[in-house]
Order: structure tokens, then C-alpha cells, then sequence
């Protein structure tokens, strides 16, 4: 299954409790932390909730 690098790029402070829970979520806690996650129908979504503060970008071979 491919895997999806997932960066913290905004602040989630002053941001809905939902969008920071999700921040949380994902596993990210500072700006310009990463995170490499299974690319699943639930992280898409966590990820589609969030993504005017996260950048995204789509891990090639195995981990």
C-alpha cells in the first residue's frame, strides 16, 4: 500500500477544536514536523479536513 508524507506548514492555534484534534490525530505537533502515514480512506479524509494547513506529498517504495 502507498504511503502519504505529511507536513505541519500552519499553525493549528486559533483554529477550530476539530481541526486541531485532527492535527493531533495525524501525529503532528510543531510546524515543519512530518509524518509518514498509510495512505487509507480515514487518513485521506483527516487529511482533506486539514489541508489548508498541511502539505502532502505521495511516498514512492517501501519504508
Amino acid at each position: 500500500m502507498s504511503r502519504l508524507k505529511v507536513t505541519l506548514k500552519r499553525s493549528a492555534v486559533a483554529r477550530p477544536a476539530r481541526q486541531q484534534a485532527t492535527i493531533m490525530g495525524l501525529g503532528l505537533r510543531k510546524i515543519g514536523q512530518s509524518r509518514e502515514l498509510e495512505n487509507t480512506p480515514a487518513v485521506r479524509g483527516m487529511v482533506k479536513a486539514v489541508l489548508h494547513l498541511v502539505e502532502v506529498e505521495e511516498v514512492v517504495g517501501e519504508s
